[in-house]
């Protein structure tokens, strides 16, 4: 399948090269100049401007945030006006459910197709095709996309035919984590002024009722103080957070520990932690106890 693929952050790459070795045709675009130089290596074909990646039967965006994502979809040689009729645009990124409904409105309007296809998993699970990929929109695009899914992902969750719900599972999910990683930080802090090993405590956590991979990637982390280089950046959790909280007031949903959960990551950021991963979070908890300057 021919594919255009913008933008090649640490998830990006990963994705592109296992598009590459299932097959696939993939023209590539990156605002920043040279990220495509070991992918056009594989085979890839670089692109200098979005319009050129989009002469394609589907079109992938895995951008940071909204704003990114905006920069591409609209303008002269923006998405909207490049692309042909009839021709999937998958966005991949976690972005948020407004923006997600206004997409599908404009490609809807300019007679393309929209697919949210957003995914749960860090860089090393890009690179391994093991995403977990939630999809939602036209089946007929989800079904015509599903070889691509097949080559990044270990399997697709297909959760509604409107695009902006498979963006809300995604949001709901980074919640889930984020929470896991404040309440993980929390409970680290309090063993480990008690004087107990944070390492013996992971390993008793995941051997017994904490076994998920969630509390086994983020309590390695954590334990370790491994923050560097981040999988996750701690402004993409900010942003995450944010986005959560604007959804729950569209809804008329209360949710106070994702306000709670905001504002930790607006700690982070204070502090100067904008490089770290997102499970830096937790380190304000030891620092809130006194365990750390």
């Amino acid at each position: 399948m021919d594919v255009g693929f913008i933008g090649l952050g640490r998830m990006g790459v990963g994705m592109v090269a296992n598009l590459l070795k299932a097959s696939h045709r993939v023209a590539v675009y990156n605002r920043t100049a040279g990220k495509d130089r070991t992918l056009v290596e594989q085979g890839a074909t670089p692109c200098a401007s979005v319009a050129a990646a989009c002469r394609s039967d589907v079109v992938i965006t895995m951008l940071a945030d909204d704003a990114a994502l905006e920069t591409v979809v609209h303008g002269e040689q923006g998405l909207i006006a490049a692309m042909r009729p009839g021709t999937v645009h998958v966005c991949m990124a976690t972005i948020g459910v407004a923006l997600s409904e206004r997409l599908a409105t404009l490609h809807a309007e300019a007679g393309q197709r929209y697919v949210a296809a957003p995914v749960f998993g860090r860089p090393e699970a890009a690179a391994a095709a093991l995403l977990f990929i939630v999809a939602a929109g036209d089946a007929e695009a989800i079904a015509a996309c599903r070889p691509l899914f097949d080559a990044m992902g270990q399997k697709t969750f297909v959760v509604g035919d409107r695009p902006h719900m498979a963006n809300l599972v995604k949001l709901s999910g980074n919640y889930l984590i984020a929470s896991v990683i404040e309440a993980l930080g929390e409970a680290m802090a309090l063993v480990g002024k008690g004087g107990i090993d944070k390492h013996q405590y992971l390993e008793l956590l995941t051997s017994t009722l904490f076994g998920a991979p969630v509390y086994k990637t983020y309590g390695g982390l954590i334990a370790n103080e491994q923050f560097e280089p981040a999988g996750f950046a701690a402004p993409l959790g900010y942003k995450d957070m944010r986005l959560v909280l604007e959804a729950s007031a569209d809804l008329r949903v209360p949710m106070p520990l994702a306000s709670l959960l905001r504002d930790r990551f607006l700690t982070l950021l204070a502090q100067g932690g904008e490089h770290l991963d997102w499970s830096a979070i937790s380190a304000l908890a030891a620092k809130d106890a006194g365990l750390k300057e």
